[in-house]
């Protein structure tokens, strides 16, 4: 088959370009520079084609391509008319299909869903690590889930992979902008390149990635029923992660103007730190759901070793190209086209491993309560089934103590001042440890940090301050008596515990909450809010 590969000799275009060759394809190497383009073809065995795509594209039709995939990007970058490419290989019969990264670009393309059926071509965007590849691994893992609440997917090259400048280009331009993210069945606003999590690897890797955009958050939440859906990237070297981080925190304080004049530096920076590191990069996707009733997270994770990863973009392509005749047409984000056994079996001449695994994933106040969780009314389930972030608001009336260790308890703990009718949102955040659960009340915010202790008992910290609560259950509302609590690690005694008198139950199918605390040593009230919650969420 004969195929046209634009940016065929750029990081991921020449390597997509080896593989096609091998696979037995008419490979044409297309780009301005028609010296690196003639290189590439020589040294793969393919042949040269000078085009610039926001030039005159009659050249591609000197090839007689079945196919062309364009490999260059970035994305993001492409204009006023980013689809002019597609529309030209549409209008000549040339099916079309690109490693799109970027998720406006790569959804957009359905505008010309209708053009490419009455051509009786296909043109998928995102054949590639995303949403391709990132999607035929979610599709595999929550084949059988009743349910999908998580879906998470990171890409962790190793440093010695080559960074083109379209790759860079791509990653500077998200970093500390507003990134828009389905969690918890809402959309809310993070910062790209924020909200580090570690990722272990086969062979005993362990990288870290922060949030960064792609197709996935824009295309999963509606094509896989998603309450939530996360990506991130990371780099190798714990320099890279923490400069990219600072420079995060510039442009989100509007120090930095803009990242174009950042891009020839730090593509000189990343060739000079190129030697450091290694040439082992991966690949994790997750998928947390219920089956059967039972919470579970299964994972796919991909290794590639000896300077295979960046051949693992284009290995979407290769699978595709291998059924090609039976690719329906039309034009759309490449999201059901690749099986994940497909792509598996495109990567069998690379140095690449891949492994599934799956384990129990329960809300942390599930593994606490045991078997009083079935006990417990749908609306405080409701409330405690967290698998990644859930928003609940309501009503609250509030009453303060007027004790001087009463008060000094509320300023330190950020308690809300009192009054009626006072509007309140909960926020909790599933962690690798537990959860984290923020209160809002009025815009004044507390935050404790939540994980499991004993059984049917969680601990719940707020800054220097630990406190042992148990859970007991009595006539179908959930009670948090103190039990035990430290500051700075050093246990407190029972005389300086202050008294918690809270409850949680449902009435006429509503969630209600009533919390006292009290001091020690006769303090008196501390603070009491009581009220109403329901979900953000439907």
């Amino acid at each position: 088959m004969r195929v046209v590969v634009l940016g065929g000799y750029g990081v991921f275009g020449s390597r997509l370009a080896r593989l096609l060759v091998r696979d037995g394809h008419d490979v044409w190497i297309a780009g301005r520079d028609a010296a690196q383009a003639a290189a590439c073809a020589t040294r793969i065995g393919g042949r040269a084609l000078v085009v610039d795509r926001d030039g005159d594209l009659a050249p591609v039709l000197a090839a007689e391509p079945r196919i062309l995939v364009d490999a260059a990007g970035p994305f993001q970058a492409y204009g006023d008319d980013p689809y002019r490419l597609v529309r030209f290989c549409l209008d000549h019969g040339i099916d079309y299909l690109d490693l799109s990264d970027d998720g406006a670009f790569t959804a957009g393309i359905v505008a010309l869903d209708a053009a490419a059926r009455r051509a009786g071509r296909f043109a998928l965007s995102g054949a590639s690590s995303v949403p391709a590849l990132s999607a035929a691994a979610t599709a595999a893992l929550a084949a059988d889930l009743d349910t999908v609440a998580v879906i998470e997917a990171a890409i962790l090259p190793g440093n010695r992979a080559p960074r083109g400048r379209s790759v860079i280009a791509a990653i500077l331009s998200q970093i500390g902008r507003p990134l828009h993210l389905w969690r918890g069945g809402t959309w809310w606003t993070a910062t790209g390149w924020s909200d580090r999590r570690a990722y272990h690897l086969d062979g005993g890797l362990v990288r870290t990635g922060r949030l960064i955009g792609a197709p996935d958050l824009t295309l999963f939440p509606d094509h896989f029923a998603a309450r939530s859906v996360i990506f991130r990237a990371g780099m190798e070297l714990g320099i890279m992660n923490v400069g990219l981080a600072v420079l995060a925190w510039l442009r989100r304080h509007h120090l930095v103007p803009g990242t174009r004049w950042l891009v020839t530096p730090a593509h000189w920076l990343a060739t000079l730190l190129e030697p450091f590191g290694t040439d082992r990069g991966g690949m994790v996707v997750e998928v947390t759901g219920t089956a059967d009733g039972q919470a579970i997270r299964r994972s796919w994770r991909l290794l590639a070793e000896a300077g295979d990863g960046p051949f693992v973009p284009g290995t979407a392509v290769r699978a595709l190209l291998r059924r090609a005749d039976r690719i329906e047409p039309g034009a759309r984000p490449c999201l059901s086209d690749l099986t994940l056994e497909e792509a598996e079996r495109a990567m069998g001449d690379l140095a690449v491993t891949t492994r599934r695994a799956q384990e129990a994933r329960p809300p942390l106040f599930q593994t606490v309560l045991g078997d009083r969780w079935a006990t417990l009314p749908p609306t405080l389930r409701r409330l405690h089934s967290v698998h990644d972030v859930e928003r609940f608001s309501g009503i609250a009336r509030v009453d303060r103590g007027g004790g001087l260790l009463a008060r000094l308890a509320a300023w330190f703990f950020r308690f809300p001042s009192a009054g009626e009718g006072v509007p309140v949102t909960v926020t909790k955040i599933r962690t690798e440890a537990g959860e984290i659960w923020q209160r809002r009340f009025a815009g004044r915010v507390f935050r404790s940090r939540c994980t499991a202790s004993r059984p049917h008992h969680f601990r719940e910290r707020f800054g220097p301050f630990t406190f042992e609560l148990e859970l007991p259950v009595k006539d179908g509302a959930l009670h948090y008596p103190a039990r035990r609590g430290w500051v700075c690690g050093l246990p407190l005694p029972r005389a300086l515990m202050p008294r918690s008198d809270t409850r949680e139950f449902e009435a006429d199918g509503v969630f209600h909450f009533d919390v006292a605390l009290s001091a020690p040593l006769g303090g008196g009230l501390i603070v009491r809010y009581r009220g109403v919650l329901a979900p953000d969420a439907g």
